[in-house]
């Protein structure tokens, strides 16, 4: 296939204006077309990649082929023109040149960007002058960068709350939250916003510490937020009594039998120096 013209009007003969001003007048012929068909490859497409908004069964009597961008057939919004016999292709207005048509009408995009999102006509010109119109539909992705995962604190105590938040500079992505490197279960105590890019923890129990993880996603990519650990500690009042009887007993006893030896130092100290003598 010929590369389009740089041109608009390259290699345009009164038969291709002939076809032009035909196709602005004519009408849906349902017979020529009834199958024809445009699906978008891949559906969903990553801004950056290539997409192609492919033709299925294109009669055989097809004389042109024009693509327009937009929902109305205007020559303002025609992209490419190709003539079958002549296997000529002529740009118009909302060619970008990255565009290229293929004999079989397919449309093919090189490196697509978000603005090419969007609804597209291409019309079909048999040699009887006839005309039908197909749709087609891109839909084009920005690839998600990495969320940032923050919580409210990292170290609570047992019986707290703690709000961990999601923070995405992407939109209309989807939200999953991790524990320990699996999908988190929801307990009673958790609790999502809306669009899940906060959770709440209340109360906080010990078996809630480990590292979470965010991960945020759209139909053409993912990526997850660097883990953060949430550390759970017991409450002071349990830990002052946290020593069990038996060890509260033996610093006791311990504590007893330090002040007796210190006593019987300080005595043998003072029989010494009194050569033992002393009040009886």
């Amino acid at each position: 296939m010929e590369p389009p013209s740089a041109s608009p009007r390259a290699g345009r003969g009164p038969w291709q204006e002939l076809l032009l001003a035909v196709s602005l007048l004519a009408f849906w012929n349902p017979p020529t077309t009834a199958q024809v068909t445009v699906e978008s490859v891949p559906p969903n497409a990553a801004e950056g990649k290539d997409a192609l908004l492919r033709v299925l069964n294109l009669p055989g009597d097809t004389a042109s082929l024009t693509w327009f961008k937009g929902e109305t057939v205007l020559p303002t919004h025609k992209i490419l023109l190709y003539v079958i016999d002549t296997k000529i292709t002529t740009p118009g207005p909302a060619y970008s040149g990255r565009e290229t048509i293929y004999p079989n009408g397919s449309l093919l995009f090189q490196n697509i960007t978000l603005n090419d999102t969007g609804s597209y006509i291409l019309q079909i010109i048999n040699q009887k002058f006839e005309t039908a119109l197909v749709r087609g539909q891109l839909q084009v992705f920005q690839p998600v960068s990495q969320p940032l995962l923050t919580a409210s604190n990292t170290t609570v105590t047992k019986d707290d709350s703690v709000v961990l938040t999601c923070s995405s500079n992407n939109t209309g992505v989807s939200i999953q939250w991790f524990f320990n490197g699996q999908i988190l279960t929801l307990t009673d105590r958790m609790k999502l916003s809306q669009d899940n890019s906060t959770l709440t923890i209340d109360p906080v129990r010990k078996e809630d510490a480990g590292k979470y993880q965010c991960e945020v996603s759209n139909p053409v990519s993912s990526n997850k937020s660097d883990p953060v650990r949430l550390d759970v500690e017991d409450d002071s009042t349990e830990q002052s009594s946290g020593l069990p009887p038996g060890a509260i007993a033996g610093i006791v006893i311990g504590v007893v039998a330090g002040v007796a030896v210190i006593a019987a130092l300080v005595y043998l100290q003072y029989f010494r120096k009194t050569g033992g003598s002393g009040p009886v």
